[in-house]
């Protein structure tokens, strides 16, 4: 790294081309307390400036306002969310379409449960917003899942339901098995694993 700290704790001035990495950093330090926090309305400028090292002045430079800044959490968290269910799906048998479809909806689950605060994050940012206009980065969730049922389907299995309507009772369904569970046990993201279970031979026949 970089960056350097100096005897005050305050970060040296980032060099030029540096100021993605610290957009990132912040946006890291705001999901960290987003774990440790009740909630996103715990989440200040000032704390997370202070978990970065740096004076709350420079998130400024990257975030005209907290809005903002919880704004950009919600992109950061839900383009780590992409990458998860992306991996989940290309470490699955290619030619196990289900498996595939299995493992993603597992992923999605598992991040529900490890990381309870930074999903009701996502969750309320889709519930500010009107049902027939959700939010960009939802829609994305929702096309990889379609599009992992429409594979099913393609492959000669019997999908109940069109690909986009099953992409929606997943990720409605697996929301209300999240909220079932909580609060969180050693248990929950076994029982989770098989209640998705039931509801994909639900979907798939």
């Amino acid at each position: 790294m970089s960056n350097t700290t100096d005897e005050t704790g305050q970060r040296s001035r980032n060099r030029w081309g540096e100021g993605i990495r610290l957009r990132t950093e912040i946006l890291d330090a705001a999901g960290r307390l987003l774990s440790e926090l009740d909630g996103e309305d715990a989440l200040t400028i000032r704390g997370v400036a202070r978990a970065v090292g740096i004076a709350p002045a420079s998130i400024y430079q990257h975030f005209a306002d907290r809005t903002e800044l919880v704004q950009g959490l919600l992109e950061h968290e839900f383009a780590r969310l992409q990458v998860l269910l992306d991996k989940a799906d290309a470490q699955a048998d290619p030619e196990d379409m289900i498996g595939r479809v299995r493992a993603q909806v597992f992923a999605y689950g598992d991040f529900a449960t490890t990381h309870p605060g930074h999903y009701r994050l996502l969750l309320s940012a889709t519930s500010r917003q009107a049902p027939e206009n959700p939010p960009e980065p939802l829609m994305k969730i929702l096309a990889m899942f379609a599009t992992a049922f429409d594979r099913c389907r393609q492959a000669g299995h019997q999908v109940r339901l069109p690909p986009d309507r099953c992409a929606v009772m997943v990720v409605v369904s697996t929301h209300g098995l999240v909220a079932l569970a909580q609060p969180r046990t050693a248990t929950v993201p076994d029982r989770l694993r098989q209640n998705i279970e039931d509801l994909l031979t639900l979907i798939l026949g």
